[in-house]
Order: structure tokens, then C-alpha cells, then sequence
């Protein structure tokens, strides 16, 4: 009889059901959206909040007509509740073995194509028992509905809710293939560039750059536009002398190195703060593997940035 009145009393205390629900609620901002990810109804999930604000004796959300949003009391506990059970999910993964299975990484295509895809071999020798799934895409993953461990994003670093790392600044310049400054007598000054094709001129980066290097009115709006939707691809084409691309020297050190593509002139402009970033869910920090990722990629970027490589 002890045992069951204990259990009871526990049960009160710590509603692990409405918990779950209250969770869910507050992240989708709305109950039906909370009912349908966990396959209840809208008036079982209302129950199960009012259970929760019993025990609190707070109401934990403001309800407005086709509106909810959290109170005080909400506020203090939604955070809590969410590191909560994103522990409570590591320690399940961890007891299955599943945990140190994948990493799953979100990252911007350019990023991932000239940098981390090269690099990664690295990562696989120090840590063999993590494999990694790599997705590319320009959008912003959003980590509380879509399946990721980290991403690697472009922005200034500013996401409520997750931890970031500054990896690379990005920086622009224009680059060109040597055959194709041959075709125009060689370039010797910016507006040189001028004589050839611009891959996308409508790119803002065109004007920033040839501001930044002094030419006066380079008629950018009268050029015909081609967006290829990724700076690899540009670099592609000015790799096989389709025009003059305006691209980050960080990616194609290699290319410049081995001389299939031309920096013509020292000129580096920036995009306003706006730089490729590490970024997981605060609540995620401790995870092993994306602790084993962030200090290897911050470790290489460290090792690039003393090497000039």
C-alpha cells in the first residue's frame, strides 16, 4: 500500500504525458498542430495542458481566439521541458547504440562542395565508429521538425536557440580561367573585366566589388543575367571559360594554386558581417558526436587559417 500511494504521489508531481503534450504545443504554437504530431485529439491535448497547469497551479498559455501564446510561467518551463526531453531522447539512442551511428549534417551546397566534402576524410580517420550523412540545401533547417544533428548555415550567427561558431568569413573577389584572360589581351585593371562575360552581373557582389576597386559606372544593369542558384556552380563555369565569376578565394585555393583559375587583382570585399557559421540546439551541446564534430571542423578551420590553405 506504501509502495502505491508513493507511485501515485510521484505521478502527480512529475506528469511525464502532459509534459509531453504541453512540449509539443508550445513548440508548434498550436494545439490542434500538437494533436496531430502525437495522434491525439484537439480536446485530449487541452486536457492534458489543464492537467499540467493544475499541478503547476499557473496557466501555463494565453488563449486568443485562433491564437495561443505562452504566459510567464509558460516561458520559464518551455526551455526547460525541451532540453529535457531532448536528454531524455540521447540517453534512449545511447542504450540502442544508435546515438554514435550517424551524424546527420544540414549544410549551404557551396560550403559543402568546396569545403567540408574535401575535408571530411579527416574527420572519418579520427572518429571511425561515426559515420555521416551530408544534406545540402540554401534554406534554413528548422531542428525542432526536421531530422539534423548540425548545420552549417550563412547568416551573422544570430538563431534563438542554438549555439554557432564562426567558421569562414566570406569574401569575394572576381576569378577567371588564364586562357580566357589571354582572349583579352591579359587584364591589367578592373574595368579590364569588362571586355568579358560576367557570370550572373546581377549578383550584388558585382557592384559592391567594382565600387571597392574604384570603376565608375559599370553598367552592370544592361549585362544579361544567368543565376546558376550556387557559387559552385559559377566557379565551374569560370573554371571551364565561360566568363568571370565572383567567388570566396577560400573555396578554390586549390584551383588558384594549380593555376586553372586567376585572381587578378588583391581587391577582397565582404558581405556585411555575413559568414558561414557551425550552429546545433542549445540543448544538444553535450551530445558526443556533435561535440566530436564541432571541435574537429573548428580545429581545421584553425589549421587553414595558420597554413593560408
Amino acid at each position: 500500500m506504501h509502495k502505491e500511494n508513493l507511485s501515485m504521489k510521484l505521478s502527480k508531481q512529475f506528469p511525464l504525458n502532459a509534459l509531453r503534450v504541453f512540449e509539443a504545443v508550445a513548440r508548434l504554437g498550436s494545439f490542434t498542430k500538437a494533436g496531430d504530431e502525437l495522434g491525439m485529439t484537439q480536446t485530449a491535448v487541452s486536457y492534458q495542458v489543464k492537467l499540467l497547469e493544475e499541478n503547476i497551479g499557473e496557466p501555463l498559455f494565453m488563449r486568443r481566439p485562433r491564437h495561443i501564446r505562452l504566459t510567464d510561467a509558460g516561458e520559464r518551463l518551455a526551455p526547460k521541458v525541451t532540453e529535457a526531453f531532448a536528454i531524455l531522447h540521447e540517453a534512449m539512442a545511447s542504450v540502442r547504440g544508435a546515438a554514435e551511428e550517424t551524424l546527420l549534417i544540414h549544410s549551404a551546397p557551396t560550403f559543402a562542395s568546396q569545403w567540408l566534402a574535401r575535408h571530411l576524410g579527416s574527420f572519418h580517420l579520427k572518429y571511425p565508429a561515426t559515420a555521416v550523412r551530408l544534406i545540402t540545401s540554401d534554406s534554413l533547417i528548422d531542428f525542432a521538425r526536421e531530422p539534423a544533428d548540425i548545420a552549417i548555415r550563412s547568416g551573422k550567427g544570430e538563431w534563438p536557440g542554438l549555439v554557432s561558431h564562426r567558421l569562414l568569413a566570406i569574401d569575394f573577389t572576381p576569378m577567371l580561367s588564364p586562357e580566357l584572360a589571354a582572349s583579352a589581351g591579359g587584364i591589367h585593371q578592373p574595368s579590364d573585366l569588362l571586355k568579358l562575360r560576367l557570370i550572373d552581373a546581377g549578383d550584388s557582389w558585382w557592384t559592391s566589388w567594382f565600387e571597392a576597386a574604384g570603376v565608375a559606372d559599370p553598367d552592370l544593369a544592361g549585362r544579361p543575367r544567368s543565376r546558376l542558384g550556387a557559387q559552385s556552380f559559377e566557379a565551374s563555369a569560370a573554371l571551364a571559360g565561360q566568363g568571370v565569376a565572383i567567388l570566396t578565394p577560400a573555396f578554390y585555393r586549390d584551383d588558384l594554386a594549380a593555376g586553372r583559375l586567376l585572381q587578378p587583382f588583391p581587391i577582397l570585399c565582404s558581405d556585411n558581417d555575413w559568414d558561414y557559421w557551425l550552429a546545433y540546439p542549445e540543448s544538444r551541446r553535450n551530445v558526443p558526436k556533435i561535440k566530436a564534430f564541432r571541435n574537429w571542423i573548428l580545429e581545421e578551420m584553425d589549421v587553414a587559417a595558420t597554413n593560408g590553405s
